[in-house]
This record gives C-alpha cells, structure tokens and sequence, in this order.
C-alpha cells in the first residue's frame, strides 16, 4: 500500500468512525507528516513554510512582479499596492462545484452540493497527484482571531499559488506565531490547495507558466468529519484563500454545532450615540446589500459614532455571564470595489490608501485604480479587467462587476481600537437584512427570539454578480449562510433555536433592516448610507425601552414620530410605505416561504413551523 493509499484510508477509516480532525490532524508531528505526504503527491520544486515576516512578502511580491502576475501601482498614489489580474475563467466564487463531502447526503442538506467522501477523495488525489511540477509548495500557518484567544482557531494552507500567500497574510494572523500556537495537543484544520496547473508535464516537458494560473476543471471540497478542506483548479477568493468561506464559515459552522458555538457571515460594529451610551451589533446581509456600508459606516447625524469591529464574519460563543460574545475571525477585508465611492463610503476609499491587492480593476494611465461607481464620471482612458483599452464607448465594464480589495482590516479609519480583543464582544442586538424593492419595511423587530430566529431563517434578497445565477432574481438566503453553511440549513437553525434556549434572557434582540425598498416608479425610498444612523438610533432606543413599536404580523413596527426624520423632507406617502406591511404581498411571500421549507423535507424544527402559521393566520385579518 502506497502512502497515498494508506493516508486515504486512514482518513475514510477515522470519518466512518464518526471521529473529528482532533484525531488525525492535531500537533505538530501529524502536521509535518501531512506537508510531508501532500509534497510527496503533488511533487513541488521546493516547500517553503512561511514566516509571515515583511522580508517574505517583499520577496514574493517581487517575484510575482518580475513574472507579471502583479501590477506595481504608483508608489506615490499607491503605496506598498498592486495589481492583478484573473484569468477570466476565475473570477468569483463557484457555488455549483463547491461540495460538502459528509458521510451522509442528509447532513449537508438540500441547500448544498454533496459528493460522496470516498470517490472524492479518490477523484482529489488523482487531481493533486504532480500538480504541483515545477512550483513551489507554500505552507502558510494562520490564525482565525488572535493567536490564543479563547474563540480563535488554527489552520494550515498549502497552496502553490504566491497570490494567495499574500492574501492570506491580509486575511489572517499568518506566520511563525500562528505555527508556534500549535502545540501537541492543538486541532488545527488542514486546506490543501492547487491552482492546478502544473509547470512540467508528465512526460518531463516544461510548460509555460501565464500570470493567473488555473484550471478548466475546479473543485472546492470540504469534509466535515475530518474538517478538512481541499481546493482544486481555481486561484480566486473564496475557492483560494482557504481560511475565509471554506474554514471560517463552511468548516468552522459545523465546529460550532459541535462545541455549541456560532460562525456565521455577519458584520460587527459598536454603535454609540450622542449620550454616550454604546451597543455592539452582529448583522448578516447577503452580498452587495450595503453590508461594508454598514460596518463603515459614517453617520449623518451629530454626535453618533460607528466603529467597525468585522466586515463579513463573525464567530460566536455564549461567554462566561452568559451573553453572546463575537469576534471577527479575520485579519483584512476582502470587498467589493465596484459601487465603493467617496459618496457611498468614505471610509473604505480612505482605508484603500496603501498596502492593498486589487484585483480585476481598472487600471488607470496615471498608475491608479478605478472601478464602476468609485467617481461620478469614469476618466477619458482606462485598461480594463482583461489588460485591454477602454473608454466611456467601449460598452463593457472597465471593472469585473466582482472586483475585489484586500487590504488589512487595522487601516480601516473606522476600526475600533479594540477590533481584535481575544474575548470579543458582547451583542446586544442582531440585524438580518436584504435588498428588498418591494414587501419588507424599513425595520422591524421581532417578537421573540424564535421569531429572529424564523427571520433570519426566510431572509431573501435579489440575486447579485458574486453569486452565479441572473442578476435580480429574489431568492431565499438564510442567515446570508445559504453557499457558507457546513451543513443541513435546518439543523443550523435549529443550532440557533438551541443557542437561544441556553441563553435564556441574556439573548440580543432581533432587528430585521430594508435600506432598498423602491416606490412605484422604481425609485429608492430611503436615502441609506449615512442616514442608516437613524434607523439604529431607533433599534438602541428599543433595546433601552425609550421607544414604542406596534405589533404586526410579520414583527414590531416603529411608529413614524419614533423615527428621526427631521431634515429628510420625506413626504407621507414615502414613509407610509417604509412602514406599510402589504398583507397581499406578505401572504405571497408566505407561500413562497412554504416552499422553502418544503425543501427540507420535514427537517425544519417544529417552532419555525408554527410561527408560519401564525403570520399566515395574522395576516388575513390584518389592517392597519
């Protein structure tokens, strides 16, 4: 029996057993030993274990600019940035070969894509076997929170792709400190990565290398059992940088089922009004639903702060009093760029001053960036995503509509000075949110935290350019978890139902947020952004019992003199349908919660179940 064989079988042998990663991949023996066999099967030039160190990332830039894989910007405009561009097969998350491996199809549920653990393994190490001919196998330790800390978790990358390891020393505590926290009795998660494309074939040749190397064939894999993560043929955000969605949400979801704690796709910020009083909010939105917005954002009112503690995710674990505690997992933030501006968020432009990968914008003749949205009129002459000229005419974006930053969280103007305290904070509230045209109010809160829970369950939003599928289309994205959750979406919230049961009185309250709805004529109705201070002037205010709300059927609704309007010049048919519930269009969007949950084929807990029926009852003797 070869190596792989016997490394294979041990691994199918422990997830049979039901045995976790705690059993195989703990300490630093069995860490050696694993890079030792995936440098045997995927026979790299050289191993390089990564310090994290500046001298390391100055070296690697320097050899991905010599082979023209990143772009020098100017020194002066740009500091210390770059950037770079993708094969235009590579350019987002890929939802449909992205796969849950679990023992059981019925344990990743019918919201994700399931492959059978045993054949896929078998498919993987055909794939990584000699993939890494001719390239350097980097193994990069990291952290998900700080080193230590009492919610953090470790891992270990191995990838043959430079741009990662940069990205990753962004995204995560990577380094000597992260290798040196992995004591004898320490888990740590195991992502194995390959772009795929190996630089001498099987016949000895030598293979040209191109600046954004990949793979026609991709797979994104992940084994909850053994919580292990193996990534092929793509070299781009969330198929790439394994710590962010495969660990950080879709391995460590089904960690915190286990040990009864949460990791989900929320943003977190500390809000603090003019009379000093603070909160700490975690809110999940779906992509492109204002979600940097809002962990930036920058209040219009006098007097109001916002502090960014995490932008994309949050891990929560029940604290020694009680209450729920949350730390962002991560190091950076990995955005948007297009519809990032001065007008929309000053504090993201400020924070992209240096030090920062762009990849697939702009590039403008001065040696700067540009992307869709960053100024009110684009400049005379660009090259584009693609490396080609383009101008106003050329009719295509000069940005891939998915195009991205990553740049360290801690030159985010707006971070909190204690972003990355290892106990977290507590959350007093918790806020799901979607782009909603039509139904959704402006606010509401919900009645109990079974019915947050029902909320955050039957979230939908339109669909957006980071996900595959056509753009505005509404669907269903639970908890903003719908391509992020390790497991069945009914036993995750049934997760939330039992976490809030063991919280008791202690659990922050559920807020629900629409910054999008539109009038008839397809305009939005509220001004957003900055003046989204208003509305969480109005969730504090309930979390202190300074204001009053009225019972509907789908939550607690704001009364209009509750609100801060003053200087809005709203007229009165604007706010009436902020605050409106259209018990017609909620009854549909009913029927259509009916058949998401018909998907789970009896799976979804009893509670949501009843609250249901209750909102369908209630809404058809409703009037207000």
């Amino acid at each position: 029996m070869t190596l792989v064989q016997a490394t294979t079988t041990s691994r199918t042998e422990h997830a049979r057993a039901g045995r976790r990663s705690a059993d195989l991949f703990t300490g630093r023996q069995a860490l050696e030993e694993w890079v030792a066999w995936t440098a045997g099967l995927t026979e790299p030039d050289a191993v390089v274990w990564c310090d994290g160190s500046e001298a390391e990332r100055d070296r690697i830039t320097a050899e991905m600019v010599r082979a023209g894989a990143l772009i020098p910007l100017d020194p002066a405009k740009r500091p210390n940035s770059f950037l770079a561009r993708s094969d235009p097969d590579d350019v987002a998350r890929i939802e449909d070969r992205t796969f849950i491996c679990s023992e059981e199809p019925a344990d990743a549920g019918p919201t994700n894509n399931w492959r059978a653990p045993a054949a896929t393994r078998a498919e993987l190490v055909t794939r990584f076997a000699g993939a890494m001919r001719g390239r350097t196998m980097y193994v990069v330790p990291f952290s998900m929170g700080p080193i230590g800390g009492p919610i953090s978790q470790v891992g270990v990358q191995v990838t043959d792709s430079p741009y990662v390891v940069l990205s990753t020393r962004i995204m995560t505590r990577m380094g000597a400190a992260a290798l040196a926290a992995i004591g004898p009795d320490t888990a740590w998660v195991p992502a194995a990565h390959t772009v795929g494309m190996p630089l001498v074939d099987e016949h000895g040749e030598a293979v040209p290398d191109v600046p954004w190397p990949s793979n026609p064939v991709k797979l994104i894999t992940h084994f909850p059992e053994t919580r292990e993560i193996w990534s092929f043929g793509s070299g781009y955000g969330g198929n790439a940088l394994l710590a962010k969605k495969c660990f950080a949400l879709r391995i460590a979801s089904v960690m915190g089922r286990e040990e009864g704690w949460l990791a989900e796709h929320m943003l977190l910020v500390r809000v603090t009004a003019p009379s000093g009083r603070r909160a700490h909010l975690a809110a999940a939105f779906p992509s492109a639903c204002g979600k940097t917005n809002f962990a930036m954002l920058t209040p219009s009112r006098p007097g109001w702060t916002v502090e960014t503690l995490g932008d994309d995710i949050a891990w929560l674990r029940p604290g020694p009093d009680g209450r729920l505690r949350a730390i962002n997992p991560e190091a950076g933030f990995f955005g948007v760029a297009p519809g990032t501006g001065q007008a929309t968020n000053p504090a993201a432009m400020a924070m992209l001053r240096a030090n920062t990968i762009f990849t697939n914008v702009a590039l403008t003749d001065d040696g700067d960036v540009w992307w869709e949205g960053m100024t009110p009129e684009p400049p005379a002459h660009l090259v584009d995503w693609r490396g080609e000229d383009w101008t106003p005419g050329s009719g295509t974006p000069a940005a891939h509509p998915n195009a991205r930053f990553t740049v360290p969280a801690d030159q985010c103007p707006t971070i909190a000075d204690d972003w990355d305290s290892p106990d977290g904070v507590a959350i007093d509230a918790i806020v799901f949110g979607g782009r909603r045209a039509q139904n959704v109010p402006l606010v509401s809160e919900a009645v109990d935290w079974t019915d947050g829970v029902f909320l955050g369950a039957t979230i939908a939003s339109e669909q957006t350019a980071t996900a595959e599928g056509p753009v505005g289309v509404l669907r269903f994205d639970p908890f903003a978890m719908l391509p992020f959750c390790g497991y069945d979406m009914a036993d995750h919230w049934q997760h939330w139902l039992d976490t809030g049961e063991r919280l008791g009185p202690r659990a922050p309250r559920v807020f629900r947020v629409n910054w999008f709805r539109k009038d008839a004529a397809g305009r939005f109705v509220w001004p957003g952004f900055g003046d989204n201070i208003r509305v969480l002037d109005w969730i504090l205010r309930r979390l202190d019992g300074e204001a009053d709300a009225v019972r509907s059927p789908i939550g607690l609704l704001p009364f209009r003199h509750d609100l801060d309007l003053d200087g809005l010049d709203l007229p009165d048919e604007a706010v009436r349908t902020l605050l409106t519930v259209d018990a017609a269009g909620w009854q549909r969007e009913c029927r259509e919660i009916e058949g998401l949950f018909e998907r789970f084929e009896g799976r979804v807990p009893a509670p949501l179940q009843r609250r249901l029926r209750t909102v369908q009852q209630q809404l058809r003797s409703y009037v207000r």
